[in-house]
Parts: C-alpha cells; structure tokens; sequence
C-alpha cells in the first residue's frame, strides 16, 4: 500500500512539474497570479535560488503543530533518491481535537508564510490543495475519517519542481511503475 501512495504522489509531482492538471491547477492559479518564485525571509535559500528541504520540512512542520497536529509515527520512508526533493508530513488525526480546523489554520500559516495557492478541490468535507514557493510544490489533503480505523487523514507532501529533481523523481515512479507490475 505504501508503493501505491508514493506512485499516486510521485505521479502527482510529475503531472504538477510537467504543468498538467485542472483549470485550478494552471501556473496561474485561481486568481491569476504566477506562482512566487521566491520565498519568506524565514526560509533558508538553498543552491539554484530554491528552498532546501530542511527549511520546507521545518516551515510544514512549524505550521502543522501550531495548528495543533502531531506528525504520525511511523511515518513512510522517503525512498533515497528522493530525500533531498520531498518532504513527506502526515498528522495524526486521532491526536487533533478538530482536524478540519487544524488544517484550514495550517495551510492560512504556510501562506502567510509565502506559499501560493495554486490550485483547489473541495468534494463534499474533503479538501485538496496545491501550494507553491520557492521551486517547491506542497500537494495538502485533508479527508475525514479517510482511514481504516476512522481517524481523519491529513498530509502535507513537499516536492522540489527543479530541474536538480526532476530525474530523480522520474526515476522512482518508472521504478513504482515496474515493481507494481
């Protein structure tokens, strides 16, 4: 199950960096803005003029226990070739009073913080979101009860949209691709 949702996010990063996707989902966003290609005066810079993956990791991280969320434990290991282009951060819904609310105040935190909407999709209580800073992409989902156990299922998943990670990326869903077959 794992191989399945890293593909489905990898494919994600790739129709994102290739520019594919809704209306929503245009480099121009809903309000007709192009994405910031810089970043807060928090972020650390890292070579290329891109945020590292330390500074998105912290950024997601501060906003999301601000909010109020825990990050769940285990979380899924980013595959190797990966580590330096993705930040994967799951909440743990079960721990947040109101995972909603935690959520909407996350994503206000992040844009506060420089990010751009790029993109949204409300269907019934769920929402998904695409954000942009600095050469990086955060895909958000919030989906109530979305998990077996009932808890609600909320992740933040940071990609690098440079060219430095864009093989790389190719890489592990043509790997995905393969392994699944």
């Amino acid at each position: 199950m794992r191989k399945v949702r890293w593909a489905a996010a990898a494919a994600g990063a790739v129709l994102l960096i290739a520019g594919c996707g809704s209306e929503n989902d245009s480099p121009q966003g809903r309000n007709g803005d192009a994405p910031s290609a810089g970043g807060s005066a928090t972020a650390k810079v890292g070579s290329g003029g891109s945020l590292d993956v330390e500074a998105v990791r912290k950024e997601i991280d501060a906003a999301a226990t601000t909010a109020g969320f825990t990050a769940r434990q285990p979380a899924d290991d980013v595959p190797p070739g990966l580590k330096s282009c993705t930040v994967r951060w799951q909440a743990d819904g079960a721990k947040s009073a109101d995972s909603r609310k935690s959520y909407d105040a996350t994503v206000a935190t992040l844009v506060k913080g420089g990010w751009k909407e790029r993109g949204r999709a409300d269907e019934k209580q769920s929402v998904s979101m695409a954000m942009d800073k600095g050469g990086w992409t955060i895909m958000t989902w919030h989906r109530p009860q979305g998990r077996v156990d009932g808890t609600d299922w909320i992740s933040f998943i940071a990609n690098d949209t440079g060219p430095a990670c864009e093989k790389p990326f190719q890489e592990d869903l043509a790997d995905k691709t393969t392994n699944k077959q």
